[in-house]
Parts: structure tokens; C-alpha cells; sequence
């Protein structure tokens, strides 16, 4: 099984400014997104690149999982991006609007001509009604291992534009596809990260979105400013009770007694098998979130 690795947060920054890529090695999200697509202007993609590739090859960015999303493959500057990204080696590549799994294979293809190593992975931005509508076909390129992919990032701000849904603070229009991608990911074993949220000044807003992305399933919330990721990062990870609950769980049907027993009386309610291995998740998860050593 692989080891799960915690992406409560995870923050875009601009690859064309230095001091953000400088200061992303001090700030205490699980991914950091080095951006060379919609925060950097046409003029400044080169230099956007030259920076983000350069910053991974200096490291210094400890636990933090590292990604460059570049521009698409059929932009001026996509095909570049990714052969030097792949000379960086990150631990991953996002690449966005993807609508189908030819273009994740592709850029598999690509990845291994230009040399990149297999721990460099790939995330898939998740952001067109085409690509909701073929989550399932896309989330099977996982099966590949040379599609690399492991992580879905939902692009909810150009899929509203797509849609011409409203972003409603309930997000009901866009609730339905949200989770048949969420479903698409978790059945073939990738991981999944909700939107972003605009209003800086709204952090009530912005923690009831979380909450509202953690209890339908996401793993983590992709962030657009260093203020919003205490919250991402307090929401999404366990809270000590449920800690606690969850090692009682696993405790009860560790013990012999209880070997053969498909469900057992925890605290006064019955528990199936199903939970203890939810448990045993979520106690692997605080366990990976207290390596990184930043709560």
C-alpha cells in the first residue's frame, strides 16, 4: 500500500516572483504549486519557468511536496515547460485542462523522453464540463503506471466560467460534479483536491467551504494566499478526539477475543469491520501529518 501523504494544503504561487518562491520554503503548507500558467503573464513565462526549475533544483523546501503546474501542451510555452520541468524533477507536475486520459498519456510519453524520474508524478487539473463528464476515463489512466498520475485538482473558478454556474457560498449547482469526480478519483485510488477560495476577506466563508470539502471526501483544499493555510490545514487533518476514537476502534478489534468478530460494541455502539479500517486510516494520516511537524 502506498504511504499516504498528507495534501491538507496546498498553495499556488506565481513562479514569475522570486521572493514567493523563496518564502514558500518557510511556510507550513503540505504542497506548495509553482505556477506557470494563469498567475504569470505571457511576457514572463520563460522567466516564470527558468525560476520555478531552478528553485526545485536549489531544494531547501523540506517535507513539503513540490509542484510546478506548467502551461498546456497545445500553448506556446507548454511543450517547453514540460521538458524542463522534467529535468527539475519535482515531485510533481500539475497540468491543466485535462478533459481526457490521450493527454495525461502524452505527457507520461514526454516525462520519460525528457528523463524525469519515476518519483516525479503528475496532477491533473480538473476543470472543464468535458473533463467532468469523463472523469471515470481519465481517473483509469491511474491504472497506467506510466500516466504517473496521482492527485485530481478541481479547477472550480474556470469551471464555473465553463458552466456559467454561479459560485453560491452552498456551491449547490456545482455540488453533482464535484463529486462524480471525487467518486471517479477514489475508485481508481487517486487522490483529490477541492478548489479555491476568492474572498480573501471572508474567513468564515472560506473555513465553511473546507468543512463543507472535507465531509464530502477531499483530501485537501488547493489555497491562494499563505493566510489560508491554517485553517485548510486544521480541517482537513484529524482533530485529537477523533484520533482518540479512531485508536479505540482499532484497539477493540486488535484483541484476540474479537479476531473472528465482523462487528463489536465500541463505547456503546456497534462497529463493523469497515470502520476499523477507516480508523486505521485516519491514524495513519495523524501520524504522517505529525512527521511533517507543523500541525
Amino acid at each position: 500500500m502506498t504511504p499516504i501523504r498528507p495534501r491538507r494544503s496546498a498553495l499556488y504561487m506565481p513562479a514569475s516572483n522570486a521572493r514567493a518562491l523563496e518564502k514558500a520554503r518557510t511556510l507550513p503548507a503540505d504542497a506548495v504549486i509553482f505556477d506557470l500558467e494563469d498567475a504569470v503573464a505571457p511576457d514572463r513565462k520563460e522567466l516564470a519557468r527558468d525560476q520555478a526549475c531552478a528553485a526545485v533544483r536549489n531544494g531547501g523546501y523540506g517535507a513539503r511536496e513540490v509542484v510546478i503546474r506548467i502551461n498546456a501542451l497545445d500553448t506556446p510555452w507548454g511543450e517547453a515547460d514540460l521538458a524542463a520541468v522534467a529535468q527539475a524533477a519535482p515531485d510533481a507536475v500539475l497540468v491543466p485542462k485535462v478533459s481526457s486520459a490521450e493527454t495525461l498519456a502524452a505527457v507520461g510519453m514526454r516525462l520519460r523522453r525528457h528523463g524525469a524520474p519515476e518519483r516525479t508524478r503528475v496532477w491533473a487539473m480538473i476543470e472543464t464540463p468535458l473533463a467532468v463528464l469523463k472523469a471515470e476515463e481519465i481517473a483509469s489512466s491511474a491504472l497506467d503506471v506510466d500516466s504517473r498520475l496521482a492527485c485530481f485538482v478541481l479547477g472550480t473558478n474556470d469551471l464555473a466560467k465553463e458552466t456559467r454556474a454561479r459560485l453560491l457560498p452552498t456551491r449547490a449547482a456545482m455540488m453533482p460534479w464535484l463529486m462524480q469526480v471525487l467518486a471517479a478519483a477514489r475508485a481508481y485510488g487517486v487522490d483529490v483536491l477541492d478548489g479555491v477560495y476568492n474572498d480573501l476577506s471572508d474567513e468564515a466563508g472560506f473555513r465553511a467551504e473546507c468543512e463543507q470539502g472535507r465531509d464530502c471526501g477531499f483530501d485537501g483544499k488547493s489555497l491562494i494566499h499563505p493566510n489560508q493555510i491554517a485553517v485548510a490545514n486544521e480541517v482537513f487533518g484529524p482533530t485529537p478526539g477523533e484520533v482518540a476514537a479512531a485508536r479505540a476502534i482499532v484497539e477493540v478489534f486488535e484483541r484476540p477475543e474479537n479476531a473472528d468478530k465482523g462487528a463489536v460494541a465500541v463505547d456503546g455502539r456497534m462497529v463493523e469491520r469497515l470502520h476499523a479500517e477507516m480508523a486505521k486510516r485516519m491514524l495513519d494520516l495523524a501520524e504522517a501529518i505529525e512527521k511533517l511537524g507543523r500541525g
